[in-house]
């Protein structure tokens, strides 16, 4: 049996990027080569003092935990290394990161990333994964990337993806040109083309949301929690609730099965938890490729939001197209204003 490994596939679809002459094709090399260190490390975690909080906390007010360091330096450490990348901005970091060589500065690309998403699951040997965007640079090619680089709307993304070390490790990207999934063979260290043209089913039965939140949640939200709940066979419902409080974990399978999930606005996180840079944007690009859909709940498309910071948060709603419409019937019938903090203190 024929096997296609990802610098195969990606030497193979270089034509459909004339503009770009082999340099996205380096730079997607760097993220698998990358993704494998951070693999090896993930796996024999419980073996090495890896595990267990920094002692840091990271710009978005997180316990930051040792894996997660680790995983930031090596994504930085590779992409610099392709020079094909001349700025970075990650969840880990209060800026974004630059350099002064030339090489790297000559790159013609900028990547936003989540090193190490669903980090809280490290010690308890559950599923995590990393989270990239990259945009062409918008600044002079040979200066230092600018703020201006990263503070593009998702639809001008050339490449996202993700990487999830689970039961099998995966990495799972788009370039525009549908979404293709790669699995790592640890017998020789290659991923390996093994979900070829990704299309999410237009309707699930999975709906992923934290109802531990549940109160604080908008009366919309509320609503469609209790649609998934009750029994309508023709429609399949009640729906299953699975929620592993991973993006990458619970939006994989929800690709791969069909399905919805929500981080909506919530009392105490009024414009969403999840960082439209680093997870909405990749996410959405991703989605959108397999026939889904990315919003913020009110019908608005992830993807044309301006970003207008580097940490941004917004509500985010992913996965199947019918799910996601019928989520947003509710918000606007019932509304998605979240209620008020002060309710709870």
């Amino acid at each position: 049996m024929s096997v296609t490994t990802l610098n195969e596939f990606i030497i193979q679809r270089q034509a459909d990027f004339p503009y770009a002459k082999g340099e996205l094709t380096r730079l997607l090399t760097h993220i698998g080569v990358a993704a494998k260190v951070v693999n090896r490390e993930v796996n024999k975690a419980g073996l090495v003092d890896i595990l267990g909080d920094a002692g840091t906390d990271n710009v978005q007010g997180e316990r930051q935990k040792k894996l997660d360091i680790y995983a930031d330096e090596k994504f930085i450490a590779s992409l610099k290394a392709s020079g094909e990348c001349c700025g970075i901005a990650s969840e880990e970091d209060q800026n974004i990161v630059t350099f002064d060589e030339d090489l790297p500065r000559q790159g013609k690309y900028i990547l936003s990333m989540d090193p190490l998403d669903g980090s809280s699951n490290i010690d308890v040997n559950v599923s995590i994964g990393t989270i990239f965007s990259i945009f062409r640079r918008v600044s002079p090619v040979g200066h230092k990337a600018s703020m201006e680089d990263f503070l593009q709307e998702g639809t001008k993304q050339v490449a996202a993806g993700y990487i999830i070390y689970g039961s099998s490790t995966m990495m799972v990207y788009t370039t525009g040109r549908g979404v293709n999934g790669f699995t790592l063979d640890p017998s020789i260290g290659e991923f390996c083309l093994s979900h070829p043209d990704i299309i999410t089913p237009h309707s699930g039965i999975i709906y992923s949301i934290n109802e531990g939140n549940y109160i604080k949640f908008p009366e919309g939200v509320k609503k469609y929690i209790k649609y998934c709940q009750e029994k309508d066979i023709p429609t399949g419902r009640p729906y299953t609730s699975r929620y592993i409080g991973s993006l990458v974990a619970d939006f994989h399978r929800n690709l791969l099965k069909g399905g919805i999930f929500i981080y909506p606005k919530t009392a105490g996180y009024s414009s969403g938890k999840l960082r439209l840079l680093y997870e909405c944007n990749p996410m959405a690009f991703v989605i959108e490729q397999a026939g889904g859909k990315g919003t913020d709940g009110r019908g608005n498309r992830i993807m044309d939001l301006k970003p207008e910071s580097l940490h941004q948060r917004v509500p985010f709603y992913v996965g199947s197209r019918n799910m996601i419409n019928k989520a947003e019937e509710f918000m606007t019938e019932f509304g998605d204003q979240e209620p008020d903090i002060k309710d709870f203190q």
